[in-house]
């Protein structure tokens, strides 16, 4: 049987499907493109971290696509999925990676409302796109792998509240998990992934 990375990523063997899967693809097409998504707090950064280590690959956040302020409309927002800058991450992210050389995209950072300094990406056989609203249906057509985590409720604002502290946690669950459940309902996203796995544990 073939050696599959999984076996040299100790972290979290519950994934090595995933693992396998990514290797089989890998062997088959030039340029593989995964993507994670799930419930707030599942663990798809520390999920993309650990492929990070084992893979030489790109990984690219959703987070860093949320919508700047001036476009934050009530109608946007009230779309399932809306407050995601889907339409700059085709064209500044999906859309190069097709292309198979090196480019650079605009993060947008949350904290500071605005762009930070553009981020190169070199082309690699790998890339995971990884981050809540990575599966909206005119993006995950470009995928081929889809990744979903779920988290219990209770642990999830465990982390949240051990994460960022307990003004952003009432945030979270007044505003952003609600609207995280609205999209990932009208879209059945985790239905419609690949691999599924429950949350990875701190």
């Amino acid at each position: 049987m073939k050696e599959t990375k999984i076996q040299h990523y100790k972290d979290y063997p519950e994934t090595r499907p995933l693992f396998a899967r990514i290797d089989e693809l890998m062997c088959e097409k030039d340029h593989v493109l995964v993507a994670i998504d799930g419930d707030c707090a599942s663990g798809k950064t520390t999920l993309a971290g650990g492929l990070a280590k084992v893979y030489d690959c790109n990984v690219v956040h959703l987070d860093q696509f949320f919508l700047r302020p001036e476009q934050r409309t009530k109608e946007r927002l009230a779309k399932p999925g809306g407050n995601v800058d889907f339409e700059r991450f085709s064209e500044e992210v999906l859309d190069k990676l097709k292309v198979g050389k090196a480019f650079s995209y605009h993060p947008f950072n949350c904290k500071i409302q605005d762009f930070d300094a553009p981020i190169l990406l070199l082309p690699k056989k790998l890339t995971i796109i990884e981050g809540s609203y990575s599966h909206l249906p005119s993006l995950a057509k470009h995928y081929d792998l889809k990744v979903f985590l779920s988290i219990p409720k209770e642990v999830q604002l465990e982390r949240i509240l051990k994460r960022n502290g307990e003004v952003m946690l009432e945030k979270f669950k007044s505003m952003w998990i609600p609207m995280e459940k609205q999209y990932a309902e009208a879209f059945e996203i985790k239905a419609n992934s690949d691999l599924k796995f429950d949350y990875l544990k701190a």
